[in-house]
């Protein structure tokens, strides 16, 4: 009985452990779709910089509001996407390069909420005081302030992000050569653009979303062929 109890413990614990890529890439999915619609959203109803009268803020304002609305969500998928990332390397992992991966996503996420606070508090001065608000060089400030998070800073960690993580595959054997070597040209895009269109963002849930899909068809197939371990007695 003792062993019985044993080999079922031993079953639960493999079968969570199974279904904890699957969640994680099921979690990435979600982040690209979420983090996508919202960067698109605030790209068609945002004007450029260089353009800026505030007049979206008045014509707009509800579909952006509702963009700002979908990053925190986006944001806690984003958190067990690395988890899975990490997962996925074991006891391969390298602490030094772990590190830079760790800390650059952190950051990523970090810059992507400044920017999004920094952005929602565009939107509630300006409902404040619309007329006063949009003339003002304080929400030039703040306009170039978001603009600066995303299209440099954020931008530079994802770019830090996609070449440690690559990295670590070709160190490690974990994800194939092919798609690490996809991530580099990416990465150097993302390093290297100087821009404050806000479209390039796209890239970075775009990569999340290829290797999200990737981890969970492995796994999937992975789960339809293991053994599961029924009809066994001690």
């Amino acid at each position: 009985m003792d062993r019985d109890e044993r080999l079922s413990s031993r079953a639960v614990k493999v079968e969570r452990r199974a279904t904890t890529p699957v969640a994680g890439a099921i979690a990435g999915i979600l982040f690209a779709v979420l983090f996508g619609t919202s960067i698109v959203i605030i790209s068609t109803t945002m004007t450029d910089v260089a353009d800026e009268s505030g007049a979206w803020l008045e014509r707009d304002a509800g579909m952006f509001k509702f963009a700002l609305g979908l990053l925190p969500f986006a944001g806690l998928f984003f958190l067990w996407f690395i988890a899975v990332a990490r997962e996925r390397l074991g006891r391969f992992e390298d602490q030094f390069f772990s590190t830079v991966f760790l800390g650059s996503g952190l950051l990523f996420l970090a810059l992507m909420f400044a920017a999004a606070a920094s952005a929602g508090a565009i939107v509630a001065t300006y409902a404040k005081d619309p007329a006063g608000f949009a003339d003002s060089s304080a929400y030039l400030y703040a306009r170039y302030t978001v603009a600066q998070i995303f299209g440099v800073y954020a931008l530079r960690m994802a770019a830090v992000f996609l070449i440690s993580q690559a990295t670590l595959w070709l160190r490690t054997g974990v994800m194939p050569r092919w798609m690490a070597f996809l991530t580099f040209p990416v990465a150097l895009v993302l390093l290297f653009v100087v821009t404050e269109v806000t479209w390039i963002m796209l890239v970075f849930p775009g990569w999340v979303l290829l290797i999200s899909v990737y981890i969970l068809v492995v796994n999937l197939r992975g789960s339809r062929h293991a053994p599961t371990g029924k009809g066994r007695r001690g």
